[in-house]
């Protein structure tokens, strides 16, 4: 019987009591001082959380070329906030108050050029929230999110907090209707994104390097795809500091064309190319990366008591 992956163990350290106090505060005195908030925040995951203060380390020893002190997982501890913390002011329209950058929209218009949707993969890679900026831009697009069932509804529950009168429109995998509503969803017009760099009980992985290591990557997001016979778009919303974000799309794979025997290596050739490119933002904003577990070896401990 495999292990659940590392990720899948370690609980949410906030609540919806927090998360609404935390959005009174953010709106009500605004981005500038909330923020204050974040630092303290931030030390004090460094200090009392030794589990993701080490991941962080040993990331950024990858990424950095360098041995990562405890001010540099600091300031990765804080990108990480700060990103979590403009979700507040995203999912309340507040996009007057950043400077998002759009670059390769237009694949994203051709996509959907035919009518079929388009299919987005992401990663835990900066913030996926800010895409929003994309649905704002264009009219008030719809936007999906793809995810399992336990983190859908962790994450409903988080946004409602947030946000009770925004629309978050998650469609839960595992389900017995899950490709159908999927598949609706893309048959709508919509674009329906999908996290890709974690994997869970039960999906299949291949080893591909990051950083100079071979890791773990699923493929459960492509064997999706592959069904869907789609092409795919990367899309990062990598955080540059202070209000900026830039938005990245770049073409990833394209399933369209795949025969039934040759699906597994198209899996594969996807999983591969899309390795490589987070690799490259990692490198180019290595802050931004938010996988506070090992990502190369992802042991699987008893899980914490309750």
């Amino acid at each position: 019987m495999n292990a659940r992956p590392d990720w899948t163990r370690h609980g949410e350290r906030s609540n919806q009591a927090m998360l609404r106090l935390m959005t009174w505060i953010s709106l009500r005195l605004g981005r500038r001082v909330a923020r204050v908030v974040l630092v303290g925040i931030a030390a004090y995951f460094v200090a009392f959380a030794p589990r993701a203060r080490s991941a962080s380390r040993d990331y950024l020893r990858r990424a950095l070329g360098r041995r990562a002190g405890l001010r540099d997982c600091l300031r990765h501890m804080f990108r990480f906030a700060a990103t979590i913390h403009d979700r507040v002011y995203l999912l309340n329209d507040r996009f007057d108050l950043f400077d998002i950058r759009l670059q390769g929209a237009e694949l994203v218009d051709a996509a959907l050029a035919d009518g079929r949707g388009a299919l987005l993969v992401g990663a835990h890679l900066g913030s996926f929230e800010v895409l929003r900026a994309l649905s704002r831009q264009r009219g008030g697009m719809r936007v999906c999110m793809m995810m399992y069932e336990d983190n859908a509804r962790k994450i409903n529950a988080a946004l409602q907090a947030i946000n009770p009168r925004a629309n978050h429109d998650i469609i839960a995998l595992g389900r017995p209707d899950s490709m159908l509503r999927l598949d609706a969803a893309l048959a709508s017009g919509a674009v329906v994104g999908l996290l890709a760099d974690r994997t869970l009980h039960g999906d299949g992985t291949v080893e591909l390097p990051l950083l100079g290591a071979p890791a773990p990557w699923p493929l459960g997001p492509w064997r999706i795809a592959a069904l869907l016979r789609r092409p795919v778009l990367l899309a990062v919303g990598l955080y540059r500091g202070g209000n900026r974000y830039d938005v990245v799309f770049s073409r990833i794979a394209d399933f369209s064309a795949t025969t039934r025997a040759g699906r597994d290596a198209a899996m594969r050739d996807a999983a591969a190319a899309y390795a490589s490119a987070v690799q490259q933002y990692c490198l180019d904003a290595p802050y931004n990366w938010f996988n506070f577990y090992d990502f190369w070896t992802a042991p699987s401990p008893p899980p914490p008591a309750r």
